[in-house]
């Protein structure tokens, strides 16, 4: 070996180069993701209810390979829960965007109801019926119902609660939440639009569903409740 030989600095330029090697491949294999996950949702999107697609028919309108299928999910039952996912977090950051628009708690709670409310508009609400049809399978297969978006929305509705003096900000979150995505189901499967009205009414529910602190006067001064 040369004396010139420097281990540390040698074995910095190898790591620097397999990082380099190993961003290019993430980088690549990301796009792969996206494409599988948007050709299948865009071959549920023209399937709708009528028949479920096969791994064959994304692959192919993906443009990608089997092997680069499987390199991601492993059946196509992963890949309808990463599509139910992708969803949600796409409504989660559309809701949050409207609602940091807004100067008053109530405010936010309306566009909290009316972001959810625009996955019932018949160009949306036609493609989540095919991907909630096929996670129809998934939950059938799995013993399980499939994965739903309340949960991940109702986390936006804790702050607002809370500034309007909701004593249990998470629980009537989630009550709320509840309500409100059961309400979707109906007017997606069911092929109708919320109205402004419908929209008013239901943010109206959620700000009653609030429970205002207690006061140690109410408690009538009987100190801390008992666990």
């Amino acid at each position: 070996m040369s004396e010139n030989h420097l281990p540390g600095r040698s074995d910095d330029v190898a790591d620097r180069i397999a990082r380099r090697t190993l961003a290019k491949r993430g980088a690549a294999y990301a796009g792969e993701v996206r494409r599988l996950l948007d050709a299948a949702l865009e071959v549920m999107r023209e399937r709708g209810t009528a028949s479920r697609p096969r791994v064959a028919d994304i692959v192919s309108a993906a443009g990608l390979s089997n092997e680069a299928f499987y390199r991601h999910f492993r059946s196509k039952d992963a890949l309808v829960a990463a599509l139910l996912e992708d969803g949600t977090e796409r409504l989660h950051g559309y809701v949050a965007h409207r609602m940091a628009k807004e100067p008053t708690p109530e405010r936010r709670v309306r566009a909290w109801v009316g972001g959810v409310f625009t996955q019932a508009r018949e160009e949306i609400a036609a493609t989540t019926r095919a991907v909630l049809w096929n996670a129809g399978a998934l939950s059938e297969l799995a013993g399980s119902k499939p994965p739903v978006a309340s949960g991940r929305l109702a986390e936006l509705l804790p702050g607002p609660f809370r500034e309007l003096g909701s004593d249990d900000p998470l629980l009537d979150a989630s009550l709320a939440a509840h309500a409100t995505f059961g309400l979707l189901a109906d007017y997606v499967w069911g092929g109708t639009e919320p109205t402004d009205g419908d929209v008013e009414r239901v943010t109206a529910f959620c700000l009653r569903a609030i429970t205002p602190a207690r006061t140690g006067a109410e408690d009538g001064g009987a100190g801390p409740r008992a666990r």
